[in-house]
């Protein structure tokens, strides 16, 4: 059993803590508080190798410790580790622990099962567990040799204080970027990729590929000798090969592959894109070799192979599930060849990895990566000058200043292709009718928004796409509210009275809006203006994606952000028909000229009639309304000064392999 240093906290908690934690009355922790060191210290047990519990201990930041509070993480408790975890640590305590020292161990074992064996007896009954103090002590002062001056030494981990918890580990069921941070970004790789940062296509798990000269076939070359992840629950036999890119492809792709009908969801971004329409054949060649057969040419497909829900896992690990009945561990236990390995997972709490040592691009700088998850962005940025985050996601733009002024902080901002907005479902009435749509349109002060919550980092918004991506029609800004044409528009709809509806908002704060209830008064505000009530209902954001892809809702506030920098994927996933059966078309709306325009863009890689198409496609978006667009928001990140290597990706999503810290 060892033990690593996390960080130290503020002598105040010390008083706190020896009446909490170590059961003392307030006369006798106020004197042990007064000759105790300074500073409590916040550890991590370590079990071979495995961060398994966590413990608060008072001392002097050396080795001389005098209170030693440890409990076992939630994940390793009621699974039989904990039992066996807490028996080392009382053993260990018992060899080291002087007769002065105070423990409190809490744990999911019985009392009866530490007392005879360890020496210790109760000082207090808890309901979440025992407390106990070692028989005969006697003065509070001596010290306790916690480990080696060694087993001190932290390894070289990068805490992130996120925004959302993911909502499982395979990308390809799912769209929150918070969930491809933990997953398509840290666990997968996809045959090419975008160079962090940026949106230029790199080889990745393809070192290259050919096209055909009717560009309907790509050849990719796979590298040589990529491990996947060795886990508790896996151990491959054989690197990556082209069956591993045929299973990742095609489950999403046939119905009649063994695992198309695992997720009760199904595919998410495989049926919005209509990739099944698309793809005729994916097969391997050689077991380096791979053959994608398209009905069609399709100019974005590079961009759209270099996307998380294309991630490759591994084919010998899905067999093994299929026989074993556990196909849903795939998304619950992950596999992959990324930068980091899945360790362990506590809903809304934490996720942890390691570095892969078998990473084909060598192994990454840090040891460990934690997702810390904290849904408000205040926290987050209070934990990272605390000490307790490397990074905090997403600060408030009203923080940005403060940020900037403090010399232990860095700033980090990046214009997103990014675009924030209300879907409003044209399948509920009113608002099936576009003169309904265009009012509510019409209505809304942007500008106000764009001040009052992004503090001007944002601005207005008109189109579905951002000025940052091309094909972006310059000529049509957003619209300026007109109430009066506003009111005119609903009282020739048989709505001079106005209507009500529900907006549905997120709870907490994302990449995209620092504050989603402040957006949904101003909206309320704006649209009480032409008669129409607004009642704003709050949901985890999990349940809001899951009910909205449903068709639930009558309006929900959402932005969108560019998986791979083409015009296509703001456009197909959001308006085309057939992504409303998807889910990703959460305005439900359906036109078969913009459909028509569409397709015709993706077909040609003329890029002059591409943007033409595009702009046409815009036009009609503009006058059929079925989204309100609000603004185009700026990414900023925050850091303390020891991370290097961190970079804003135009995609809103957050990579660590290429980050160290100092």
């Amino acid at each position: 059993m060892s033990y690593t240093l996390l960080h130290a906290t503020p002598t105040g908690e010390i008083y706190r803590h020896l009446r909490v934690a170590s059961g003392l009355s307030p006369k006798s922790a106020e004197a042990a508080a007064r000759g105790l060191p300074a500073t409590l210290f916040a550890v991590q047990v370590l079990h071979e190798g495995e961060a398994v519990g966590m413990g608060r201990v008072i001392g002097d930041g050396g080795t001389a410790f005098q209170v030693v509070d440890i409990a076992v993480m939630p994940e390793h408790q009621g699974r039989g580790l904990g039992k066996r975890v807490m028996a080392e640590i009382a053993a260990w305590l018992q060899a080291n622990v002087p007769e002065s020292g105070y423990v409190s161990l809490l744990a999911d074992v019985p009392a009866d099962a530490l007392y005879g064996q360890f020496g210790f007896v109760p000082t207090a009954p808890r309901t979440v567990g025992m407390a106990w103090k070692r028989a005969g002590v006697k003065r509070w002062l001596a010290t306790l040799a916690l480990a080696a001056a060694s087993a001190l030494a932290p390894a070289k981990t990068l805490t992130v204080c996120t925004e959302a918890s993911p909502d499982g580990f395979d990308y390809s069921l799912f769209h929150a970027n918070s969930t491809a941070d933990a997953s398509s970004e840290a666990l997968y790789n996809r045959l090419v990729e975008f160079e962090p940062g940026t949106t230029k296509l790199v080889p990745a798990l393809a070192e290259r590929w050919d096209l055909s000269a009717d560009g309907k076939t790509y050849t990719f070359h796979l590298r040589a000798g990529v491990a996947f992840h060795t886990t508790p629950w896996f151990k491959p036999t054989r690197p990556l090969t082209a069956d591993d890119v045929v299973y990742s492809f095609m489950r999403q792709l046939d119905p009649r592959h063994p695992w198309h009908g695992q997720p009760r969801q199904g595919w998410y971004y495989a049926s919005a894109m209509q990739l099944s329409e698309l793809v005729k054949a994916v097969t391997a060649v050689d077991a380096r070799t791979v053959r994608i057969e398209l009905t069609r040419p399709e100019a974005p497909l590079l961009a759209d192979l270099a996307m998380g829900f294309l991630s490759v896992l591994s084919a010998e690990y899905a067999e093994a599930l299929q026989a074993a009945g556990r196909m849903e561990d795939m998304n619950l236990k992950p596999v992959g060849t990324g930068a980091f390995v899945f360790r362990s997972y506590v809903k809304d709490a934490v996720v942890r990895f390691d570095a892969h040592p078998g990473y084909f691009r060598g192994k990454v700088a840090l040891d460990k990566l934690i997702f810390s998850i904290s849904p408000d962005p205040a926290t987050r940025l209070q934990r990272l000058k605390a000490g307790e985050c490397d990074i905090a996601l997403y600060p408030m733009p009203q923080a940005w200043d403060e940020i900037r002024r403090d010399a232990r902080l860095k700033l980090l901002t990046g214009p997103g292709l990014v675009t924030g907005f209300v879907a409003l479902n044209v399948e509920h009435k009113p608002l099936d009718d576009r003169r309904v749509r265009q009012a509510l349109s019409l209505a809304t002060d942007r500008g106000s928004i764009a001040r009052a919550v992004y503090a001007g980092a944002a601005s207005p918004a008109g189109n579905p796409y951002p000025p940052s991506q091309w094909s972006y029609d310059a000529n049509a800004g957003p619209a300026p509210q007109d109430l009066a044409k506003a009111r005119d528009l609903l009282k020739a709809a048989g709505l001079a009275n106005g209507f009500a509806l529900k907006l549905w908002i997120r709870a907490g704060a994302g990449a995209t809006n620092p504050n989603p209830r402040a957006t949904a008064e101003l909206l309320q505000a704006d649209w009480a203006r032409i008669g129409v009530k607004v009642d704003i209902v709050t949901l985890e954001f999990g349940e809001l994606l899951k009910r909205t892809r449903a068709g639930e809702h009558d309006a929900t506030l959402l932005a969108w952000a560019s998986d791979n920098g083409d015009p296509d994927n703001f456009l197909t996933p959001n308006f085309a028909c057939a992504a409303v059966a998807g889910g990703s078309n959460v305005a439900r709306w359906c036109r078969k000229d913009f459909d028509a325009l569409l397709a015709e863009a993706r077909q040609t890689a003329d890029m002059a009639r591409r943007e033409a198409l595009y702009r046409r496609a815009q036009a009609i978006y503009r006058d059929d309304a079925p989204w309100v667009p609000l603004v185009y928001p700026t990414t900023a990140i925050a850091t303390g000064k020891r991370v290097v290597g961190m970079k804003v990706s135009p995609f809103g999503l957050n990579n660590y392999a290429n980050v160290d810290v100092k």
